[in-house]
C-alpha cells in the first residue's frame, strides 16, 4: 500500500523530474500522430521506413534537448530541425516542409488549449501547477493525441488533403507562406495567452477567441486562393486566344490552298507535259514551302504542347518570327507534362535561347529556325534542340556564357551579353541540366539536355 501511496502522490503532484521522464514516450506519441497528419493532409507519398525513419531521428533529437540542450535553445533546434528533416526524408518541397511542422502544432495549440482550460476549470488547479503535475499532464496529452488521431482517421477516410501548393502560381506561393505564418504566429499568441490567464477568463470566451481569429485566417486564405483562381483562369482564357489565332491563320491558309488546288495540278502538269525537270523541281520546292508552315500551325496545338508555359512561349516566338519573315519550324515527340524541370526555369532558358536565335536568323538571307522537342530513351534524357541560321560564323561558342560578352554591336542601345549568362546561372542550379552548344557553316545550335 505504501509503494501505491508513494506512486499515487509522484503522479499527483508537482514532479518536474517524472515529467521529463514520461515526456519520451509522450515525445514519440506526438511525433506519430503529427507525421500521420500532416503527411494526409498535405499529400505526401511516403513509405514505412521513411516514416520509422523520420519518428527515430526526430525523437533522437527530442531527447537530447530535452536533458542536454537549455531553454530556448532546445525550442528553437526542434523548429528548425522537424521542417529540414521533412524536406531530406519525404523528397518533398520547402513549402510542404514548413507546412508539415505548422498544420500539427496548430491542431495541438488549438485542442491543447481548450483541454487545458476544461482541466484547471474542473480541478481550481493553477495553470502552472497543472502542467508540472504528471498524471494532469499524460492524462490532457493522451486525450490530446487521441483527438487528433481521430481527426487523422476522418480525414484518410474521406481523402480529405490540401493540394493547393501544386496549382499556386509561383508568386502567390511567397504570399500563401507569409499568409500561412502569420496566420499560425497569431493563433499560437491567443492560446498562449488563454493558457495564461486561464484561472480569469471564461472558456466560453476562449473558445470564441480562437474560434474567431482562425474563421478569419481561414477566410483570408480562401480569398487567396479564389485569386489565385482567377489568375490562372486568366492564363488559360490567354492561351486559348493565341491558340484561336493559330486556327484562324491555319484555317485561311488551308482555304488558300483548296481555292488554288486547281491551278496548282494545272501548274505541276504543265512541267510534266513539258518534261521540264528543273521547274517542276523549284514549283515543288516552294509548294513545300507553304505546306511547312501549315504543318508548323498545326504542330502549336495545346494538345500536344500540354504546357500552358511552354506553348503561350512557343506560340508568342512564333508569331515574332513570323513577322520578321522567319521561318520556324517545329518538331515535338515529347509529353511536356513529365518534364524533369521547373518550368520556371525551362521558360527563363527557352525564352533567352530563342530569342537570340530569333535575333540571329534574322540577319541573313535564309531566315531559318528548327526547334526539336524529344525524349533520348538510351541516356535517360528530354532534349530541347534550337537550330537557327547565323552570320556571324566567328562567335566564340567558349565565351558567349561570360558575363558581357556578346558578338552584337551597341548601336542600338541596348545592353547585351546578359541573357546567355542568365542561362548559365540557371544551369549551375540544377545539377540535371546540360547545354550543349555547336556550329557549322549553315546552323547554329544549341541543345538543352534534361536528365531524369
Amino acid at each position: 500500500m505504501e509503494i501505491l501511496q508513494t506512486i499515487w502522490t509522484a503522479l499527483t503532484t508537482e514532479n518536474e523530474m517524472l515529467i521529463k521522464v514520461t515526456s519520451m514516450p509522450m515525445l514519440v506519441l506526438e511525433l506519430t500522430v503529427s507525421m500521420l497528419l500532416f503527411i494526409t493532409i498535405l499529400n505526401i507519398k511516403s513509405n514505412i521506413k521513411q516514416k520509422i525513419f523520420y519518428i527515430v531521428a526526430l525523437s533522437l533529437i527530442g531527447f537530447i534537448n530535452l536533458w542536454f540542450i537549455p531553454t530556448p535553445y532546445n525550442t528553437f533546434i526542434n523548429i528548425i530541425a522537424c521542417p529540414i528533416l521533412v524536406y531530406f526524408i519525404f523528397k518533398t518541397n520547402i513549402l510542404k516542409a514548413i507546412l508539415a511542422e505548422i498544420i500539427p502544432y496548430v491542431f495541438f495549440v488549438i485542442i491543447g488549449s481548450v483541454l487545458l482550460n476544461i482541466g484547471v476549470t474542473i480541478t481550481k488547479i493553477p495553470t502552472d501547477s497543472f502542467l508540472q503535475i504528471p498524471l494532469a499532464k499524460i492524462c490532457s496529452s493522451l486525450l490530446m493525441y487521441t483527438l487528433s488521431y481521430l481527426l487523422y482517421i476522418i480525414l484518410s477516410k474521406f481523402s480529405i488533403s490540401v493540394n493547393i501548393l501544386e496549382n499556386f502560381k509561383r508568386n502567390n506561393k511567397l504570399t500563401l507562406m507569409i499568409n500561412i505564418i502569420i496566420g499560425i504566429i497569431a493563433i499560437a499568441m491567443q492560446s498562449y495567452l488563454a493558457n495564461i490567464y486561464s484561472n480569469f477568463i471564461p472558456i466560453k470566451i476562449t473558445i470564441m477567441s480562437i474560434s474567431i481569429l482562425l474563421i478569419y485566417f481561414l477566410f483570408s486564405m480562401y480569398s487567396l486562393i479564389r485569386t489565385n483562381k482567377l489568375e490562372i483562369t486568366a492564363e488559360k482564357l490567354e492561351e486559348e486566344k493565341l491558340y484561336n489565332k493559330t486556327l484562324t491563320i491555319l484555317y485561311d491558309n488551308i482555304r488558300g490552298f483548296k481555292h488554288d488546288f486547281n491551278n496548282i495540278v494545272q501548274a505541276i502538269g504543265g512541267y510534266v507535259s513539258t518534261n521540264n525537270m528543273g521547274g517542276l523541281k523549284e514549283y515543288y520546292s516552294d509548294l513545300m514551302d507553304d505546306c511547312q508552315k501549315v504543318n508548323n500551325l498545326s504542330i502549336l496545338n495545346p494538345e500536344l504542347i500540354n504546357n500552358p508555359a511552354i506553348y503561350s512561349l512557343l506560340t508568342s516566338k512564333y508569331y515574332k518570327a513570323t513577322e520578321l519573315g522567319i521561318n520556324m519550324h517545329f518538331e515535338v515527340f515529347l509529353d511536356l507534362k513529365t518534364l524533369n524541370i521547373k518550368t520556371y526555369d525551362l521558360t527563363r532558358m527557352l525564352g533567352i535561347l530563342l530569342d537570340n536565335a530569333i535575333e540571329a536568323s534574322s540577319k541573313c538571307d535564309e531566315k531559318e529556325i528548327y526547334i526539336t522537342i524529344r525524349k533520348d530513351n538510351k541516356v535517360n534524357r528530354q532534349l530541347f534542340v534550337i537550330e537557327n541560321t547565323y552570320t556571324n560564323k566567328d562567335v566564340n561558342t567558349d565565351r558567349i556564357f561570360e558575363k558581357g560578352y556578346t558578338s552584337k554591336t551597341d548601336d542600338d542601345g541596348k545592353s547585351h551579353g546578359l541573357g546567355l549568362w542568365e542561362v548559365r546561372k540557371i544551369l549551375k542550379k540544377n545539377n540535371n541540366l546540360n547545354l550543349f552548344t555547336t556550329k557549322d557553316d549553315k546552323l547554329f545550335k544549341q541543345q538543352l539536355e534534361i536528365y531524369f
